[in-house]
């Protein structure tokens, strides 16, 4: 499952970042790291940007930014 999958109040656990280079690094810079709880805030009207709270702090991400972010659902292991 990838973060552009959740829906708006549901929560998951990043287990891998994708993307290539500067955009990976990018992401971890953000806070986007492994093993870090990430809720899905709110989505765009449109769709795209979505909006997630990672670390205390409200993160606004593109649709294709956010299908690089693979998670697992909160509570499975």
């Amino acid at each position: 499952m990838t973060l552009n999958q959740l829906k708006p109040g549901e929560s998951g656990i990043i287990s891998k970042v994708g993307g290539q280079g500067s955009l990976r690094l990018r992401f971890l810079d953000m806070g986007l790291i492994p093993k870090t709880k990430v809720t899905m805030v709110k989505i765009a009207p449109m769709g795209d940007p979505i909006e997630i709270l990672i670390r205390g702090y409200e993160l606004t991400l593109r649709i294709d930014d956010a299908k690089n972010i693979t998670i697992k659902p909160e509570g499975e292991r």
